[in-house]
């Protein structure tokens, strides 16, 4: 494993819209095992192949419940809204905003070897998700956000 660097707004990948996994193969687990590394390293929660400058549909999130892998995400089913929490971002250094979410997603993606499976999520992972899958799909909460603002001092110090 290795960490990788983390990509900054404004890169042109980070507006691309990723390409569809069709390989299941050993420079994907590579890929996986680097962006856990890199995320873990970065106190992040998510993170998302175009942050390291891959253009795959792949992301990475934990939450507190363990490391999550999702190759190929999509949203299937939503219900409600989110708007109490500040989204911040890896690639956006130095800033946070107001987004509104959906509260709870169920995502269908496939597992390292291509197995697919489903995930219901709620709160903080279903927001994760959210983020990172938008930047599957060239889409950055910075775009979104009702109120984009500074971290203040104490922020950058937790």
């Amino acid at each position: 494993m290795a960490i990788r660097t983390i990509v900054k707004h404004p890169d042109p990948i980070l507006r691309e819209k990723a390409a569809v996994v069709t390989k299941f193969n050993a420079n994907l687990h590579k890929l996986l095992d680097d962006m856990a590394e890199t995320m873990y390293d970065a106190d992040g929660v998510g993170l998302a192949a175009p942050q390291v400058g891959v253009s795959k549909r792949v992301i990475v999130m934990d939450c507190g419940e363990g490391l999550i892998e999702v190759v190929n995400p999509e949203i299937i089913a939503y219900e409600g809204e989110q708007f109490d929490y500040p989204e911040g971002c890896l690639s956006i250094p130095g800033l946070r905003g107001d987004v509104r979410r959906h509260k709870w997603i169920k995502l269908r993606g496939q597992d390292r070897y291509g197995n697919v499976f489903e995930l219901e999520a709620d709160d903080l992972l279903s927001r994760c998700a959210q983020h990172e899958i938008d930047h599957l799909n060239g889409i950055l909460f910075i775009d979104i956000a009702d109120r984009v603002y500074p971290i203040s001092q104490e922020e950058e110090g937790e």
